[in-house]
């Protein structure tokens, strides 16, 4: 999907167009540019794949560079499974794929497909002791609906090769760290975070909401948001948040109990049966408002 967001944003016709997208495909990892500026590599040398860097058109990059980078000035060296911008769960039939402590669980990397301008699709297998429990079929899609922002669409299919049942856990599931200036604790953190239900900062983690905003100075102080969007779609919509102020942010659809200490999120996939779920991550160079980001949902939860 692409939305026309200038008069969102309240951009003028004056402002120059965001330089072309491109991939570049590698054997096992795969690259997109604006230009000749490295926007975002999927990787899959862990075990999980992931996104790294998430680069905002102002050309700063909204996403912690620990563990794939180490010595960055004010980066905590904490959670190295927190990488950059990644998708797992904690507790699938019992195996944990958010720590993966344990080498035989795995989220393996098996195929390219259908690598376009600005969109791609890999195809995975979430396995422990090589025995695959989900196959998954995950879209990316990349889009600049202004000079000053920068859209990534993720679409998910999970089939699951027999019954799996995701876990209630607080560990997962479409997760973001953000880098320390955009935190709302920590040494240089100036963040905050907002959610589509007004909540902020401590008070959006465990919450369910639509949107869940990061909002505060990129790494050289300008203006920035990292903002993550729940489909209307989705298991369990509005999800749940495992929004923290040291920098996490995800979209847990399973966690139900973890979060509000009631009833049960669990849900068991059959095998066979498919489920699908739809997010967009919004990187914004320069200040947004909730009214801006409701309108850029508005188009991202259209059928």
């Amino acid at each position: 999907m692409k939305y026309l967001l200038a008069p969102i944003l309240g951009l003028v016709l004056a402002l120059p167009c965001p330089a072309t997208l491109r991939l570049e495909q590698g054997a096992a990892s795969l690259k997109v540019y604006r230009g000749d500026v490295l926007v975002t590599e999927y990787r899959t040398d862990n075990f999980v794949p992931y996104l790294y860097p998430l680069v905002a058109p102002s050309g700063q990059s909204l996403t912690r560079h620990f563990p794939m980078k180490k010595g960055v000035a004010n980066e905590q060296p904490d959670h190295p499974h927190h990488r950059s911008f990644w998708f797992c769960h904690g507790d699938v039939n019992g195996y944990d794929f958010w720590h993966s402590k344990d080498p035989k669980t795995k989220m393996a990397h098996q195929s390219f497909e259908a690598v376009g301008e600005d969109t791609f699709t890999v195809r995975l297998a979430w396995q422990h002791d090589d025995t695959t429990l989900l196959d998954e079929k995950r879209t990316y899609q990349f889009s600049q609906p202004t000079p000053e922002s920068l859209l990534v669409e993720i679409f998910s299919t999970l089939t699951a090769k027999t019954d799996v049942t995701f876990g209630d856990t607080k560990e997962g599931s479409f997760a973001l760290r953000v880098c320390p200036t955009l935190r709302h604790e920590g040494k240089v953190a100036k963040g905050t975070i907002l959610n589509s239900e007004k909540q902020t900062n401590g008070g959006a983690w465990g919450k369910r909401a639509r949107w869940v905003s990061y909002q505060g100075p990129d790494p050289v102080g300008n203006p920035s948001a990292v903002t993550m969007m729940d489909h209307p779609s989705n298991h369990n919509h509005p999800t749940y948040w495992h929004a923290r102020t040291y920098g996490l942010l995800a979209a847990n659809p399973f966690g139900e109990k973890s979060f509000t200490k009631k009833g049960n999120g669990a849900y068991t996939l059959k095998k066979e049966k498919t489920m699908t779920q739809k997010y967009a991550l919004l990187l914004t160079s320069g200040k947004i408002t909730s009214e801006e980001i409701e309108k850029v949902y508005e188009g991202f939860a259209k059928p």
